[in-house]
């Protein structure tokens, strides 16, 4: 084993000017891509090669999600100078996903959702997003905002490079619809929902005051469910304060496949959230999807079409393409790890969180779910299991497999309204409500006074309802490689000039 002061030092970067040919480069009349312009970044950096090396042990962590940030943070904390940590991932923040339908709704400013990446100590943050990883040579090819490309060196990598909004081939999805994965996607999200409000309160015409008043969002698992509750409430807020719309329909629709709402839920907590918003007159439809969408509207599986301007997709995640492109074990599109969460055959990688497919040693022939609480403990682990091969475990040298059970789950339904069932109680109403709160607060790693604050103000104090014009359709794309950065694919494809829209 190494020693410490052998360990030291900083880690191995490289960086490659704009003469490296690239989506981003200048095309020498000084036109750069459209969709940097729109998300506020200028042309590319010129410079020469600079490298950063040393002779230490270099960790490298690829993805700063609820599995690349737990890794970070533990192994940081863990190392204590004495590893070189280093986490890339296109954005300097960790986006706690789960309280994101919020900042839709307008209860919580989106920074009090986004924890600094700097609060992780003893971690070196590259800004970029892997397009390419070499197992072969040991490093990793990244992109920044401004097109400058890098290469990361590793000793050891840690592939956490989260999951993407899932695309099934129906056409006129990916032209008509947004997801919700990112701070963009829930900021454009909210502005979208009160400027419908807005304008239909203006039209004289029937049929678009209805179209305009009717949301469609397809997908009744978690983050579908919470999106249909919250909007449904923001927007119910909004057309009170339009006095055009009185009397004016607003028509929500919650659309799934399956046979009912989150079907990954105790059947019992799913019927509370059903019946929550059935009576909140969301329309549940199961065993419905859409066949076509276009400007106009959408055309479901029952062969209705409704007139909408509004297509909110929550279908799903998948793996990051990018870990198909490894050439390394697969298992339903993730990677193949072992109960230690090592690739086999590559005792240099792991992967953790929804590109991996862990056993799950609870239900043995089965794999780990990609959720928020998986992928934060195998973080965790990962870090802990690398900590103890370099002696820096705290006195736990053993490296120790993944098993967890699932302390329960927690959906909120706006307003008082949430189901829970932790540790296998179920809750519904204002219960399941303080459960649900309080469990975020317990998972956020920073800004617990800020959000508690702003439930607090919300519960006090009318909604501010202002559109805030901060992010426009075209750079939300719903076939964005990188849900935290549209503008960076990690998938290594060239975006087209007109990509932003």
């Amino acid at each position: 084993m190494p020693g410490a002061a052998e360990l030291a030092g900083a880690p191995r970067i490289s960086r490659m000017g704009p003469d490296v040919p690239g989506p981003f480069r200048d095309d020498g009349l000084g036109n750069h891509r459209m969709h940097d312009i729109l998300l506020g970044y200028g042309p590319p950096c010129s410079g020469a090669v600079v490298t950063l090396s040393s002779g230490g042990m270099t960790v490298v962590i690829a993805g700063g999600g609820f599995a690349g940030f737990h890794a970070a943070r533990t192994l940081g904390r863990l190392a204590k100078g004495r590893l070189d940590v280093v986490l890339v991932n296109p954005t300097d923040y960790f986006l706690y996903l789960p309280l994101l339908p919020e900042v839709a709704a307008g209860i919580l400013d989106p920074r009090t959702v986004a924890a600094p990446l700097a609060t992780c100590r003893g971690v070196r943050h590259v800004l970029g997003a892997v397009t390419d990883i070499d197992t072969d040579g040991r490093h990793l090819a990244v992109r920044d905002p401004e097109g400058n490309r890098r290469t990361v060196s590793y000793d050891q990598l840690v592939i956490a490079l989260g999951s993407v909004n899932k695309l099934l081939p129906i056409p006129g999805v990916a032209d008509h619809a947004h997801g919700f994965r990112s701070l963009a996607e829930a900021m454009y999200l909210r502005d979208h929902l009160l400027r419908q409000i807005e304008i239909a309160d203006l039209s004289e015409d029937r049929a678009e005051r209805d179209a305009r008043c009717t949301f469609v969002v397809v997908g009744a698992g978690y983050t579908g469910t919470e999106v249909a509750a919250s909007g449904q409430l923001l927007t119910r807020i909004a057309a009170r304060r339009r006095p055009g719309l009185t009397g004016q329909r607003l028509r929500w629709m919650l659309l799934d496949v399956a046979p009912r709402v989150m079907p990954e839920l105790d059947p019992r907590l799913s019927a509370i959230a059903s019946q929550v918003l059935s009576a909140r007159g969301v329309e549940v439809r199961t065993g419905t999807s859409v066949e076509h969408a276009s400007a106009d509207g959408v055309k479901l599986s029952d062969g209705e079409f409704v007139p909408t301007c509004s297509l909110i997709w929550c279908v799903g995640v998948r793996p990051d393409p990018m870990v198909a492109r490894l050439g390394l074990p697969m298992q339903k599109g993730r990677l193949t790890v072992d109960e230690y969460l090592t690739v086999p055959g590559h005792p240099e990688l792991y992967a953790c969180g929804d590109a991996a497919a862990v056993p799950d040693l609870t239900r043995p022939g089965s794999v780990t779910g990609m959720t928020a609480q998986h992928a934060q403990r195998q973080g965790k682990l990962v870090a802990n299991n690398i900590a103890a091969s370099y002696g820096l475990g705290g006195g736990r040298t053993r490296r120790r497999p993944y098993r967890h059970q699932d302390l329960g789950f927690v959906v909120d339904l706006g307003g008082l309204k949430a189901a829970a069932d932790p540790l296998g109680v179920r809750l519904s109403g204002l219960p399941a409500k303080a459960v649900t709160r309080g469990y975020h607060l317990l998972a956020m790693p920073v800004n617990r006074t800020r959000i508690a604050t702003a439930w607090a103000l919300d519960a006090l104090f009318s909604r501010q309802l202002v559109q805030l014009g901060l992010v426009r359709s075209g750079t939300v794309p719903l076939t964005a490689g990188t849900p935290e950065h549209p503008g960076l694919p990690t998938t290594g494809t060239t975006p087209t000039p007109n990509s932003a829209g």
